[in-house]
C-alpha cells in the first residue's frame, strides 16, 4: 500500500484528522505535555497490539487501529495525567480487542473500555484537550471539519445524526422539565466531548453497524443511555456507558439468515 492509498483509507483518514487536531491543540495550549502523553500512548498501544498479534500468530500485522486508540486515549485524558496511568489505560484498551470478543470479533470500542476502567480504578480526570475542551468556542470549527472528513469516509452519517439529534433533544427536554441539570452539557468541555465522541469513537467500524437503519438505532440507543445516566448520576462515564450498551446491541442485532446470505452472494456474482 502506497502512502497515498493509506491516507485515503478509513484508518488513514482518522489518523490524519487526529494529528491535525493534536497539532492545533498543542499550539493553542502552548505545552508539549499533551504530545508527550500521545507519544507514550501510541508507542504502548502499538507494542501491545503487535505482541497480541504475534501470540495469536496473525500474519497481517498492521497496528493502525492501535495508533488510533492510543491517540484517542491521550487526547481525552488530562495532560496532567501520570504516565503510568496512561500506560495502564492504553494496555487495557488494546487487550480488550482480544479478550472481550465473540466469534473472534471485538465487541466494545477499545478506547472507551480502557477509559472507563481508568475512571473506575484511578478516578482519572478527562479534559478532552484534544477536542479543544479548554479553548475558545471558535476552535470547534476545526473539530467539525475533521469530524466531517472521518464520518464521510467511514459512511456513518445516519449514526452520527441519530446520536447527536437524540442527544441534544433529550438534553433540551430534561432541561425544560427541570430533570437533573443539563445546562453544563451545552458548555465546554462537554459539548466538545460529545462532538469528538460522535465523530471518532461512536463511528468505530469494527464495533458499530454498517447498515443505515441499524446505524440510526445504534445512535439512538447510545444517546438515550448516555443522557439517562448523565441526568440521573452525572459524572464522566455517561458517553462511554452509552456506547458500550450500543456495542452490545450491535453484537445482539439479528443476523441475516443463511438463505438470504446465499441469495445476496448469488446476486453479487451475477453482477
Amino acid at each position: 500500500m502506497t502512502i497515498k492509498q493509506w491516507i485515503k483509507s478509513p484508518k488513514g483518514y482518522v489518523i490524519l484528522s487526529l494529528m491535525i487536531l493534536l497539532l492545533i491543540a498543542t499550539i493553542d495550549y502552548q505545552t508539549s505535555r499533551g504530545v508527550i502523553n500521545c507519544l507514550i500512548a501510541v508507542f504502548v498501544a502499538t507494542i501491545t497490539d503487535i505482541f497480541c498479534l504475534l501470540i495469536l500468530k496473525r500474519k497481517n500485522i498492521k497496528p493502525y487501529g492501535a495508533v488510533i486508540t492510543g491517540m484517542i486515549v491521550a487526547m481525552i485524558l488530562s495532560i496532567t495525567t501520570a504516565w503510568y496511568v496512561i500506560v495502564f489505560t492504553t494496555i487495557i484498551s488494546i487487550l480488550s480487542k482480544y479478550i472481550i470478543v465473540f466469534k473472534r470479533k471485538q465487541i466494545v470500542n477499545p478506547a472507551v473500555f480502557g477509559l472507563l476502567m481508568s475512571i473506575i480504578l484511578f478516578h482519572t480526570e478527562q479534559s478532552w484537550w484534544g477536542a479543544f475542551g479548554d479553548l475558545q468556542g471558535w476552535t470547534n470549527i476545526f473539530l467539525l471539519i475533521a469530524g466531517y472528513m472521518v464520518v464521510s469516509r467511514v459512511n456513518k452519517f445516519p449514526m452520527v445524526f441519530s446520536f447527536l439529534g437524540t442527544y441534544f433533544i433529550l438534553l433540551i427536554l430534561t432541561n425544560l422539565f427541570h430533570i437533573g441539570d443539563a445546562s453544563d452539557a451545552f458548555r465546554s468541555p462537554f459539548i466538545n466531548a460529545s462532538l469528538f465522541f460522535a465523530f471518532f469513537m461512536l463511528t468505530d467500524p469494527p464495533t458499530s453497524p454498517a447498515k443505515d437503519k441499524q446505524q440510526v438505532i445504534f445512535g439512538f440507543i447510545c444517546a438515550l443511555v448516555g443522557v439517562t445516566i448523565y441526568t440521573l448520576f452525572g459524572g464522566l462515564t455517561y458517553l462511554f456507558t452509552g456506547l458500550i450498551v450500543g456495542n452490545l446491541f450491535n453484537l445482539l442485532k439479528p443476523k441475516p439468515s443463511i438463505q438470504k446470505v446465499k441469495q445476496r452472494n448469488q446476486t453479487f456474482h451475477k453482477v
